[in-house]
């Protein structure tokens, strides 16, 4: 009874309603004399189901104004509150979402370096670079990656889209045989296993490839007329390799997993723009001027490419024979990817 008592108040019109309706089912359910003779015990009957039934709707319907009558206030908070606001809160969400791809714009453009720590995300990086670019720096030990990949590449894409194209190249002198040989005992030191192309490092090897930079610059320029390229020969090694597009610069090591990058116009990026700029002014030039007046075929000949260097001040060795100058032409127009 405690129970069923508070329950009871707060309901009374239902509970009442449930009452009749049993009410009237039992007496619809009861045989006619108990209420008289028939026909009247029949009519008194249906009277009284009638009378019942009609309170019972009452009941209900009050049962429903009186639901209604509470729902009410609460369907106007919702409505004027939570329902009214919801458009603003929305926007108020799309506006921090907003700020927060914007806050990681600035970010990333602060950073930096980021480093990359897979083939893949070189890759990626190298490819990012290259895409509508109107100037590459390299500075590294013989360019055999920038002969093999990026050279063609950038140039392609250049005359693709008809647009000028600056480049400027500072490798180790290939006549300087000291430079050569220690370049060539660094890399055999941190691996003797042949790379991408097949080969290992002698300092035979780091002349040619070398020379075959040289012979690439020429070739290219000779072929591409908005193409500006610049070359520069370093007595001294460094182990990293530079390369600086407009849009971001990369430094890689010997390790091909891994490599740092730096978007343009941050710190870093600015700075080593700066530092290639005074070290290729450091090297010796390779006068690239003159790619008029020694011209290359298609498949530049042994004798055109013999021509070319004694032309230019970089002459090849003494000891090197036909098969050496084929090898060379050969490295400067079918370069392999070393990281391939």
């Amino acid at each position: 009874m405690k129970r069923t008592a508070p329950w009871a108040a707060r309901n009374a019109d239902g509970a009442i309603a449930l009452t009749l309706a049993i009410v009237v089912g039992v007496l619809g359910i009861m045989p006619d004399e108990i209420f008289g003779a028939a026909p009247q015990g029949e009519e008194i009957q249906r009277q009284l189901v009638t009378a019942a039934t009609l309170v019972i709707l009452a009941l209900v319907a009050t049962a429903l104004l009186r639901d209604r009558a509470r729902q009410a206030p609460v369907e106007k908070t919702i409505t004027s509150g939570v329902l009214a606001e919801l458009p603003v809160r929305l926007a108020r969400l799309e506006e921090i979402e907003t700020l927060a791809h914007s806050t990681r714009r600035a970010l990333d453009s602060l950073q930096l370096v980021r480093v990359l720590g897979s083939r893949q995300e070189i890759a990626q990086s190298h490819a990012e670079a290259r895409r509508d670019t109107t100037r590459w720096s390299f500075k590294g030990g013989t360019g055999t990656y920038l002969r093999a990949v990026t050279l063609p590449a950038c140039v392609a894409a250049a005359r693709k889209d008809k647009r000028h194209l600056r480049v400027s190249v500072e490798i180790i002198d290939p006549t300087n045989v000291e430079v050569c040989e220690t370049y060539a005992h660094y890399r055999r030191s941190l691996s003797d296993a042949p790379d991408g192309t097949g080969e290992t490092w002698t300092t035979d090897r780091a002349r040619k490839e070398s020379y075959a930079t040289i012979l690439a610059a020429f070739w290219h320029r000779q072929r591409y007329g908005l193409l500006d390229i610049e070359v520069g020969l370093s007595s001294t090694m460094t182990t990293f390799r530079w390369d600086l597009s407009s849009s971001r610069l990369i430094m890689t090591v010997e390790d091909p997993n891994m490599a740092m990058t730096a978007l343009a116009d941050t710190f870093y990026y600015e700075n080593c723009d700066t530092e290639l700029r005074l070290s290729l002014e450091q090297a010796r030039r390779v006068p690239l001027e003159m790619y008029k007046k020694v011209p290359l075929g298609d498949e530049p000949t042994i004798e055109e490419v013999q021509e070319l260097f004694e032309r230019i001040g970089v002459p090849l060795p003494r000891s090197y024979n036909g098969r050496d100058v084929v090898d060379i032409a050969r490295k400067a127009l079918r370069a392999l990817d070393p990281y391939s």
